[in-house]
């Protein structure tokens, strides 16, 4: 497999190996499809090293089936690769039907008690926070604690967070960040989502 040179080579004192394994913070924000189905891509890559994974799915409705977790779902229990933890935190889409606003909210802030705890525990290797950028741009959890909390984590923990608009404190914050940007999407000619594609 090639290896990526980097442009710069920092003056840290670590090896180049200590370097290459430290934990990273990921963000995927921006307005364009894609940014969950980058983080379940680095998920299928983190289980095929045999990590355990967590994934905690934000503001998406529970009752939605997504392709990814039961993929997901199916490889950890296989017993070939890394375990895989799936938790829905969210109730609907939030930034559609703002009515239910404060259960959300409430939801939000107990799945960031969870990782917090999680991350303390050191449960996973990688930890996928789906639309957590949202609740973090709502205000509905702190985005101080949360850059305190990740900058802090201990082991060699990964985590990465998707949706739009992810705070600035966060991005700056975070190892490696792409901003998902549309050029063409089929709803801007009237399509709506569909199977496969969507879900």
């Amino acid at each position: 497999m090639p290896q990526g040179q980097p442009s710069v080579v920092p003056d840290d004192g670590l090896t180049t190996r200590q370097r290459r394994n430290r934990p990273l913070v990921v963000v995927h924000t921006g307005i364009g499809k894609g940014k969950s189905t980058a983080a379940f891509g680095l998920a299928l890559r983190a289980w095929n090293q045999g990590w355990p994974i967590g994934v905690f799915q934000f503001v998406k409705s529970a009752k939605w089936k997504v392709g990814e977790e039961n993929a997901l779902r199916v490889l950890g229990a296989s017993g070939e690769g890394g375990s895989v933890d799936w938790h829905k935190m969210g109730e609907g889409w939030s930034w559609v039907q703002r009515d239910a606003q404060m259960d959300n909210e409430e939801k939000a802030r107990e799945g960031w008690e969870q990782v917090k705890r999680d991350l303390a525990a050191e449960t996973y290797r990688l930890y996928v926070l789906d639309e957590f950028a949202y609740p973090l741009h709502w205000g509905w959890v702190d985005t101080d604690e949360v850059v305190d909390v990740l900058r802090n984590r201990p082991g060699t923990q990964h985590v990465v967070i998707t949706g739009r608009n992810a705070p600035e404190k966060l991005v700056d914050l975070a190892d490696l960040v792409t901003d998902m940007s549309k050029v063409k999407h089929p709803m801007d000619v009237g399509q709506k989502g569909q199977k496969g594609i969507e879900w």
